[in-house]
């Protein structure tokens, strides 16, 4: 007797671990893509699908790197 292995995928939030659905959709707390659950960096391939996101990413790591170097103590000269 032949065995029926059922697949059944989960899609999840890549912000909120708790949404969890048989089929791709959006979450219904922040309205974000769901991705196939154990997809690894998740997070970042949904931050690269848009170029948007891209652009607010690359703006919060430049504002972050400008906000630690203004925090760093001078160098006295020679």
């Amino acid at each position: 007797m032949a065995q029926t292995i059922t697949n059944t995928a989960i899609y999840s939030c890549p912000m909120h671990a708790d949404v969890r659905h048989p089929n791709p959709g959006k979450c219904e707390k922040c309205g974000m893509d769901l991705v196939l659950e154990g997809t690894r960096f998740r997070l970042i391939r949904h931050m690269m699908s848009n170029p948007l996101h891209l652009a607010a990413m690359i703006a919060v790591m430049l504002l972050l790197m400008a906000a630690f170097m203004m925090t760093m103590p001078k160098a006295i000269g020679p």
